[in-house]
């Protein structure tokens, strides 16, 4: 509900006011039930996806199973992002022990090193400078970034979905430098975590399977949660403005933002994050109550006259392409 009370007009009071009509509606509470159905139901379709592992054995249907466990991985990551934002538990140390048990344990990637780097992210999102998942990569997401780079930047418009496929390796080999560089709490925790991850998973390829279909069981499953995983967060930042710095809470959190409109199966496959201003303005705020908060949040931001993107799960890939191929634009013209 959106409460009728004038919002004020100084623009670094607007988000106090916000706050206190998400707030007085309810929607930072935690949702304790939810979360215990929902890592309920990853957990059995994790446990589940093994158990067909091993009973597919060795065959090539094995690589249905692979398809599969590409998914679940995906939302073991969504279900550590939530842990790492504390939706699910209220203080720090359960939901470090829950977020480092899916995140290195279960998939192979540093719950640490992600938590440090989205944390930066959420404080400066879309900042040429302050935000790691804009920086000059593989991918440069402005122009300025783009002079002197070559083939991957000219045509990565194109090749953005094929190296989506690398992405899992990508966070897997970033997770090891992290530790390895000493600046990850619980630095020994992790590191353990991630070794019985990796001999676990080697382990099972090659007891199960055959040498040429274990290889191609860790193609197929790496490169589609890969895939899966950069969709997630594809629609949310790319081709959205890049803030100068002068802007306050509200406005650099939701004009660099973009929603995805769709019904419960986006909300699922995405994990949420198709509501991304509002998780943005309320990271603590759990999963099922973005979309109750979505209309606040938007009939808020346009009482106080600030731009709303809002769009479908298929434009915002087509902006966020459309803005790769503008950046590499000066490229192709030498």
């Amino acid at each position: 509900m959106t409460t009728t009370a004038a919002a004020p007009r100084t623009a670094g009071s607007d988000f106090a006011e916000l706050n206190r009509r998400i707030s007085a509606a309810g929607l930072l509470r935690r949702r304790p039930a939810y979360y215990a159905v929902r890592l309920s139901l990853v957990s059995l379709a994790l446990i589940g996806g093994w158990t067909a592992f091993v009973l597919v054995g060795a065959s090539w249907w094995t690589l249905a199973v692979a398809a599969f466990l590409a998914v679940v991985f995906a939302q073991v990551a969504l279900v550590a992002h939530d842990l790492a934002h504390r939706q699910v538990f209220r203080t720090n140390r359960p939901s470090a022990r829950a977020g480092r048990i899916a995140g290195n344990l279960a998939i192979g990637m540093s719950y640490g090193y992600w938590m440090d780097k989205h944390t930066k992210h959420h404080a400066n999102p879309n900042h040429d400078d302050l935000d790691p998942d804009v920086g000059p990569d593989v991918l440069v997401w402005s122009r300025e970034q783009a002079r002197g780079k070559g083939f991957v930047v000219r045509h990565q418009a194109w090749l953005f979905f094929p190296l989506l496929t690398l992405l899992g390796v990508s966070l897997k080999r970033d997770s090891v430098r992290a530790l390895a560089g000493g600046t990850i709490k619980q630095r020994g925790l992790e590191a353990a975590l991630l070794a019985i991850h990796f001999i676990g998973y080697a382990a099972a390829l090659l007891l199960v399977l055959s040498p040429v279909q274990a290889l191609a069981f860790l193609v197929v499953h790496q490169a589609l949660f890969g895939v899966y995983l950069g969709l997630t967060f594809a629609p949310n930042h790319k081709g959205m403005p890049h803030p100068d710095g002068t802007e306050d809470y509200l406005r650099k959190q939701v004009l660099t933002s973009r929603n995805v409109r769709g019904g419960w199966f986006v909300d699922a496959a995405l994990g949420g994050l198709n509501y991304q201003i509002e998780h943005h303005l309320f990271p603590a705020m759990p999963t099922p109550n973005l979309r109750r908060a979505q209309p606040i949040v938007r009939d808020y931001c346009a009482e106080i006259g600030v731009p709303y993107e809002m769009t479908g799960l298929i434009e915002s890939y087509r902006q966020a392409l459309r803005h790769l191929h503008d950046v590499g634009a000066d490229l192709r013209k030498g």
